[in-house]
């Protein structure tokens, strides 16, 4: 049970020096990460048009 009560002490402890984001780093990080997704499925969405469209040419 000592074993126990030692990792639980020092998973309490050990979130006290975690530093967390704030409100608008949490946004802002989102943001950032939204905008990346949308850009890479517009551009693979643009790669397989292309292809789609050379596939039709060559047949």
């Amino acid at each position: 049970m000592q074993k126990k009560e030692n990792f639980f002490q020092g998973v309490a402890s050990e979130m006290k020096k975690t530093s967390w984001p704030t409100g608008k780093e949490v946004v802002r990080d989102t943001g950032i990460v939204v905008s990346v997704v949308l850009f890479f499925i517009i551009f693979f969405y643009g790669i397989d048009l292309g292809i789609s469209e050379l596939i039709k040419l060559i047949k």
